[in-house]
């Protein structure tokens, strides 16, 4: 098991902590020492094998937890949230790091996190847990383009809506209708990214989307060089723009809006 604080031994080096599962198996004490140092050869930690934990930064530690974990040649692997005590540079890097060595590891690893981004790199079939319950399984690129619940679509990073299918268009759940490119009969989920949300301080003419709905703005959060728009009207929906284009359309909280998507950006599927 692979802990979330890592949970090294504090009084042992780097070497001699990756050594201790061989040791416990019945290896001698040299023959443990370099089985450790080629595992912390392979995480890249050989310079720091000497090192005591509070030596190793987060990053360094959580590899070190890593080797100690895969040195005993597991059946089974558990990772209780492995990248959470890490900042976001360190992230991205451990990250990358540990679904080379995850896709080396011949058994089961099963790895439980809160971070959409963590699931969808490093696993190769998703469970989703809501409230206690099993509400959606299946592999990272199904469930990112077929979620089934808000919570879900929030997730990986779209609008979701149902509604019942006519053909090309959806009549939604208590809302307007959405034009798909998708034609479909019965209850059906439509999703779009926010990237695919164009916004209007005027009604548009001349556009070729097929959506249109008349929209206020409730929120503004940037991430990165980008502005995510929360909107409310006749369909609450989020739009992502870049910080030049919010400013042009000078929105602000209680902004009116013309939010647009184009069929062929939105993708229906049976609910």
């Amino acid at each position: 098991m692979v802990f979330q604080d890592y949970l090294l031994f504090p009084h042992l080096s780097a070497l001699d902590n990756v050594a201790f599962g061989p040791r416990c198996q019945g290896a001698g004490k040299a023959e443990a020492r370099a089985q450790a140092a080629a595992w912390l050869d392979r995480m890249g930690l050989a310079e720091h094998a000497a090192a005591k934990p509070r030596r190793l930064s987060g990053g360094q530690a959580q590899r070190v937890a890593l080797a100690r974990a895969l040195a005993t040649h597991p059946r089974l692997l558990l990772l209780d949230e492995p990248l959470a005590a890490l900042d976001a540079r360190t992230r991205l890097d451990v990250r990358a790091q540990l679904r080379h060595h995850l896709a080396d590891f011949e058994a089961v690893a099963v790895l439980v996190t809160h971070d959409p981004l963590d699931a969808m790199v490093l696993a190769d079939h998703l469970v989703v847990v809501e409230d206690g319950h099993v509400v959606q399984e299946g592999t990272p690129s199904h469930i990112a383009r077929h979620p089934g619940t808000d919570y879900i679509a929030h997730l990986v990073g779209l609008n979701l809506y149902r509604g019942r299918a006519e053909g090309h268009t959806v009549h939604l759940d208590g809302g307007p209708a959405i034009t798909t490119a998708e034609e479909l009969t019965g209850p059906v989920f439509v999703a779009f990214p926010p990237s695919s949300v164009t916004l209007h301080r005027d009604r548009p003419t001349g556009t070729s989307a097929r959506n249109l709905w008349r929209c206020e703005v409730v929120g503004l959060e940037t991430r990165g060089d980008q502005i995510r728009a929360d909107l409310t009207g006749e369909l609450p929906l989020a739009a992502d723009l870049t910080t030049i284009a919010a400013a042009e359309l000078d929105l602000h909280p209680g902004a009116t809006v013309y939010a647009t998507v184009k069929a062929t950006q939105t993708h229906a599927y049976h609910a």
